[in-house]
C-alpha cells in the first residue's frame, strides 16, 4: 500500500479544523503519510494555530480565498505521494478509515478514486454519492435528499442499503476523496472555475474520463460535521453554489445553460460574475 498525502483545505474553520487534525493524530493511519493545510486567508487565526500546535503539518497560507478547487490543486501539486486524499476540515477520521479507504482504492483495478461512508455527529449515514449531473438527476438527488431529509421511509430505506453495499457511482462527495495523485494530474486536477461547489462531481467525471470507475466503499466512514463557513455565511455560499451551477452546465450541458439562466433570472436567483478572491469555501 502507497503512501497518502492528506490535504484539507479551510476557511475560518479553526475549531473543526484542529478537531480534524487531532482525530488523525489520535489514531494516524499505519500507511506512510503527510498533511498538507491550504488556508484560504482565514482570519479567525487558523494559520497561527496551525503553526503552533501542529508543527509537523505542512501549512500553505494564501493571501486570498482562492477557492475549494485551487486550494486543493495548490496541496496536489505539492504532494510528492502515491496518493492524495482530499478532506474537508469539518471532517473527523475514525481510527483505521484511511487505511481502509487505501485498501479498498488499491486493491479494485478498475477504480480510479474512492470515497467512504459519510456520516453526520450523530452516525446517520449521508447522501454523499451519486448519479452526473444533470437536470434530470439533479432534481432526483435533490428530492431524494430531501424526503431523506425528512426521514421518509421509502428514501430512507433505499439510502441505508446503498451506504451498505460497495457500488460505483458517478461521483462521491469531496469531503473525502482518495485519488492516485498520477491519475488526478492526468485529469488536469479540479477546475479552477468551481469557487465551490460541483468541483467533486466535475472532478469525478474528468477521472472517469481516464476509463476506470469511481468507488464508493462502506469498509471505510468518516464523520462529517457539515459546514461550518457556509453556516456563518448562507447568501455567499447560495450564490456560490449557483455559480458554480451554472458553470457546470456550460460545461457539460450547453444546451440546458440557456435555460438553466432563464429559470434563475426568473427567480432572482441568477448570480452575478464573481470577482476574484470574493466569497466563502466552506470545508
Amino acid at each position: 500500500m502507497g503512501d497518502v498525502t492528506i490535504i484539507i483545505v479551510s476557511f475560518n474553520t479553526r475549531a473543526e479544523l484542529e478537531a480534524c487534525l487531532a482525530s488523525i493524530a489520535a489514531a494516524p493511519p499505519s500507511a506512510a503519510h503527510r498533511i498538507i493545510v491550504v488556508d484560504n486567508a482565514s482570519s479567525d487565526g487558523s494559520p497561527d494555530a496551525v503553526r503552533r500546535n501542529w508543527p509537523g503539518v505542512r501549512l500553505i497560507a494564501s493571501e486570498r480565498n482562492l477557492g475549494f478547487a485551487a486550494a486543493n490543486n495548490l496541496g496536489i501539486r505539492e504532494a510528492a505521494s502515491e496518493f492524495v486524499l482530499l478532506l474537508n476540515s469539518d471532517t473527523l477520521v475514525p481510527p483505521g478509515s484511511i487505511d481502509a479507504l487505501l485498501r479498498a482504492l488499491d486493491s479494485d483495478a478498475g477504480a480510479v478514486a474512492a470515497g467512504p461512508r459519510l456520516v453526520g455527529a450523530d452516525g446517520r449515514p449521508e447522501l454523499s454519492f451519486g448519479a452526473m449531473m444533470g437536470p434530470f438527476s439533479e432534481l432526483r438527488q435533490k428530492l431524494l435528499g430531501r424526503l431523506y431529509d425528512r426521514r421518509a421511509g421509502p428514501a430512507v430505506a433505499w439510502v441505508g442499503r446503498q451506504v451498505r453495499r460497495r457500488h460505483y457511482p458517478d461521483w462521491v462527495s469531496g469531503a473525502c476523496l482518495l485519488v492516485r495523485r498520477a491519475d488526478a494530474l492526468a485529469a488536469g486536477l479540479l477546475d479552477e472555475r468551481y469557487f465551490l461547489y460541483a468541483e467533486d462531481v466535475d472532478f469525478c467525471a474528468a477521472l472517469r474520463a481516464l476509463g476506470r470507475r469511481i468507488l464508493f466503499t462502506p469498509d471505510a466512514e468518516v464523520v462529517h460535521l457539515r459546514g461550518a463557513s457556509g453556516r456563518a455565511r448562507p447568501q455567499d455560499t447560495g450564490r456560490a453554489y449557483r455559480r458554480s451551477q451554472v458553470a457546470f452546465y456550460e460545461k457539460h450541458h450547453p444546451g440546458w445553460a440557456p435555460l438553466l439562466r432563464a429559470y434563475l433570472r426568473l427567480r432572482g436567483l441568477l448570480p452575478e460574475e464573481r470577482g476574484t478572491g470574493a466569497g466563502p469555501v466552506v470545508s
